[in-house]
């Protein structure tokens, strides 16, 4: 019997049977795009091309939507709906090509086919970008051609029982564990990024010209669960659009500032390193912070002032935005002002005595006090085009959000946590306030709706960090409310109006429910 003939047979092979054929071929696919990606050109992996993309392509509240559930894990997040969606696609053509012939072989060629010219598309896309999708595509038509043959041969073998079910059920999960196999491979190759994280093991970094201020004594408070004072790298938290961490050997990396100056100026690693560096701790923030959240930290860092590279380019009069450029595309519209005034933004190469971190920058970013890091942060930055606003928008002021960003006056309760337990008696209540820029004068402490106690504040490391606080608490049995609100150096006081993060930032007092046993 024909090859043709035994696909026609119907019944020949169940739509189960042809839908996990589908879904086994599908991950063979993408662990062949994976692992090949990681081999050739790690920026255009499948998955994170199609990620990519629905990134770009997402409005601004799906963007908080997905930060606001999983937080620092929407990457992974996203990357596992894509596998879900992935499985429900190669099943559905599985049963496709069962049904008639060629049509999941053709359908598998395409989507691949389709993938590589979008990673064409992509800002990171190379000669050879294309070729990882193309051959998942292609790998995925060959196994599922393969797998249906073989099912539909035991099917039609007589007397073999439940024995031909087994056999092609030993060959469906062998594909895929090869399949997932290569991804995972792929994946640990890409995110080693050998070459470029042993530059960066290799740089010692230089001292700064201009040290940061002494941190006051007393102003890290010994409280158990306390954020510290300063946030470690492995714990600060990340919120970017790139999928795979760009990988920017130093060697070739170059920083452009054109547009409206009168002069253009451009900047090697190596002129960097030997400028004077200044260091200095700055709290970030990201716009998508919820009242309370995590999506905050302080840290030491050490740059050259940006405007003394916008001084030697000489922006025109009338310009008033900065659009600064990733190496991934990515841009951000910050205020000339606040780039040229004496609040220190820094085109940063260290954080908190090392060399960036791969995944926060490396080898350069950008450091501005007081805005939100939509509008100000750009990692492995690599071009600052000096516009206007009413010209130019960056990636997340064109999906909603707005063009400047100033980081609002906050305050959080780290202790107690929330809905854990607390035993009765002298405790405390205790957190961090920050609005960089302005300073924090106060906190203050509600319990159970009652009146405002004004907690213990710790000295300031600068007016550009958080502060820590505490407050001594009695603690009755009981369900208990405890609420914070800070005080600005301005003299203005954290509003008790709730809004979300969108469109400029979050607002509102941070309220917990804590149980006294």
């Amino acid at each position: 019997m024909s090859e043709s003939a035994q696909h026609r047979q119907a019944g020949a092979v169940t739509a189960r049977t042809a839908a996990a054929a589908g879904a086994a071929a599908a991950l063979l696919g993408a662990g062949i795009g994976e692992i090949v990606a990681a081999l050739l050109a790690p920026s255009s992996s499948p998955f994170a091309v199609v990620g990519g993309a629905l990134i770009d392509a997402a409005p601004a509240w799906a963007k908080d939507t997905a930060i606001a559930w999983f937080g620092t894990s929407d990457k992974i997040a996203l990357l596992i709906g894509i596998g879900i969606v992935l499985l429900a696609a190669g099943a559905v053509l599985g049963i496709c090509e069962s049904r008639w012939t060629r049509s999941g072989l053709i359908a598998f060629a395409a989507i691949g086919g389709i993938v590589g010219i979008l990673t064409l598309t992509r800002p990171e896309a190379s000669l050879i970008s294309w070729l990882p999708s193309l051959l998942a595509g292609a790998a995925a038509a060959m196994a599922l051609h393969l797998l249906l043959r073989r099912a539909t041969a035991e099917q039609l073998q007589p007397d073999t029982g439940g024995t031909s079910r087994r056999g092609f059920l030993v060959w469906a999960a062998g594909t895929a564990a090869v399949g997932v196999t290569m991804a995972i491979v792929g994946s640990v190759a890409r995110a080693g990024s050998t070459a470029v994280a042993t530059l960066r093991e290799a740089i010692r970094l230089p001292k700064a010209a201009t040290p940061a201020s002494a941190v006051p004594a007393g102003a890290a408070l010994d409280v158990p669960g306390l954020a510290p004072l300063f946030t470690p790298n492995d714990d600060f938290y990340r919120i970017d659009t790139a999928l795979i961490v760009p990988t920017v050997d130093p060697a070739d990396w170059r920083l452009r500032i054109h547009g409206m100056v009168a002069h253009e100026v451009e900047l090697t690693w190596d002129e960097l390193l030997a400028l004077p560096l200044v260091e200095k701790a700055v709290t970030l923030s990201c716009v998508s912070n919820q009242v309370g959240g995590g999506l905050v930290g302080n840290a030491l860092w050490l740059g050259y002032p940006i405007r003394e590279l916008l001084a030697k380019a000489h922006p025109d009069a009338d310009a008033d935005m900065v659009l600064s450029t990733s190496a991934d595309g990515f841009t951000a519209g910050t205020p000339l002002e606040t780039l040229t005034d004496d609040r220190d933004a820094l085109l940063a190469i260290g954080m908190n005595g090392a060399p960036l971190p791969l995944a926060h920058g490396f080898p350069v970013r950008m450091v501005v006090p007081g805005l939100y890091g939509y509008v100000s942060a750009t990692k492995w930055v690599t071009d600052l085009e000096v516009t206007r606003f009413d010209r130019s928008r960056g990636y997340w002021t064109d999906r909603g959000w707005s063009a400047e960003g100033p980081i609002k006056l906050q305050s959080r309760i780290d202790v107690p946590r929330e809905r854990n337990g607390v035993d009765a008696g002298d405790t405390v209540i205790a957190g961090v306030a920050w609005q960089p820029g302005t300073a924090i004068s106060a906190v203050e402490v509600q319990i159970d709706g009652g009146t405002w106690q004004q907690a213990e504040l710790a000295p300031a490391v600068s007016d550009d960090t958080w502060v820590q606080w505490r407050m001594p608490w009695r603690a009755d049995q009981g369900d208990h409310v405890l609420r914070c609100r800070a005080v600005s150096a301005d003299g203005s006081t954290q509003t008790d109006a709730v809004a979300a993060p969108a469109p400029d930032g979050a607002t509102g007092w941070h309220t917990i429910s804590v149980t006294v046993s």
